[in-house]
């Protein structure tokens, strides 16, 4: 695995700084354009509840991420609406950027993070999730801390490194059901790599430390009736191209060198860090490819953001690895993002160009109404 020392060089330190304010300027300029989304909406208004209200909600009743409607709470008890919580949701994928970097770094030194930060700020996963006001972008950034936080912890072990890993992986299972998947992957690299008695500690401690977030996402899955039989087994294959597809550029002609690229970087790995990259791609594959999902709990490409930091990571390395001159890989990299921004114009038209006049002024003449037909909120139950 690659190493990296304390202190950056300025050109890195540059790159990331400049990844970090192109995607806020993308950020506040389309933040309000995509039209309203329910899923948003929703979390605004059990937001709006009393924190124990909200907390025996989505333990309860609903299930789901309780840091994202812990977000959600905080954003409307602050008198924020939509445009605040997808600010919030922007703010935390422009953090995640230096995390990524760090993490990519660690992988596979800082020639091959730059670049790969480069592709994960133009992905559709990054541009569109920074955007939508739910839990995507949260997740993005705790499940990116919990694995720089295992790397840093494998290769130093002690206790305290281990315990800052089982916060940011606790963080990381708390912004998102999936984050079940990412800690599965990491006890498995942990399990290959680790064996210390402080990584076995670790890994117990945030297993039995989950137990109110194992039994919140159950609640989800009882929801979704993702348990039913009859349930379909979820095409693997297709989905993980989907899924690399919008961690990239869908287009097909582009999308099969754009595994070519990613299959070799990987291979060119170093062998802890490849088998790291294996691990956050094999077991949530392994695991999904073996449940029974029916459609309302079929995941989508979102639920695997917390691996665009290592696809991007494989596919900037293949990238350097094929072009190897300064030029060349500049100009494949302004090709890739091209394609990158292209598919993700073409994945979420109304991202880039927002809603006809006729609904927006429908959608205005219906809250008005609302505001002046529904009976006010009792101040207790705010």
């Amino acid at each position: 695995m690659a190493s990296t020392t304390t202190t950056a060089p300025r050109w890195f330190t540059l790159g990331v700084a400049a990844c970090a304010f192109g995607l806020g300027a993308f950020f506040v300029v389309f933040l309000r354009t995509w039209p309203p989304h329910e899923d948003e909406t929703l979390a605004l208004l059990i937001g709006r509840d009393s924190l124990g209200g909200l907390l025996h909600t989505v333990h309860a009743e609903r299930g789901g991420a309780p840091l994202h409607f812990l977000v959600a709470w905080v954003v409307a008890h602050l008198g924020g609406g939509l445009t605040a919580l997808r600010l919030v949701s922007a703010l935390f994928a422009v953090a995640s950027i230096p995390v990524l970097a760090m993490l990519s770094a660690r992988l596979a030194g800082r020639h091959v993070a730059l670049v790969a930060i480069a592709l994960a700020s133009a992905s559709w996963l990054m541009l569109f999730h920074g955007v939508y006001g739910r839990m995507y972008s949260l997740f993005l950034l705790t499940s990116a801390l919990s694995y720089l936080a295992l790397l840093v912890a494998v290769g130093r072990s002690g206790r305290g490194r281990w315990a800052l890993w089982a916060l940011a992986v606790l963080a990381a299972i708390a912004s998102h059901p999936y984050g079940a998947l990412v800690f599965a992957s990491q006890a498995a690299f942990v399990l290959a790599r680790a064996r210390t008695k402080s990584a076995w500690f670790a890994l117990a401690a945030v297993a039995l430390a989950a137990t109110p977030f194992w039994l919140t996402d159950r609640v989800l899955a009882e929801r979704l009736d993702a348990g039913a039989e009859g349930g379909d087994r979820l095409p693997v294959l297709g989905y993980l191209a989907d899924a690399a597809g919008d961690a990239s550029s869908g287009f097909l002609p582009v999308l099969v060198p754009i595994l070519a690229l990613a299959g070799l970087g990987w291979w060119r790995l170093r062998r802890p860090a490849r088998l790291l990259v294996a691990c956050v791609v094999v077991v949530p594959a392994l695991l999904l490819g073996v449940a029974r999902l029916g459609d309302a709990a079929s995941p989508e490409s979102r639920h695997l953001i917390f691996a665009l930091p290592f696809f991007s990571t494989a596919l900037a390395a293949g990238l350097i690895a094929v072009f190897r001159r300064r030029l060349l890989i500049a100009g494949a990299l302004v090709l890739l993002l091209v394609a990158e921004v292209g598919w993700a114009r073409d994945r979420t038209p109304a991202l880039y160009e927002g809603e006809s006049a006729a609904r927006i002024e429908a959608r205005q003449a219906a809250s008005a109404w609302l505001a002046r037909s529904a009976p006010s909120t009792p101040s207790s139950s705010r």
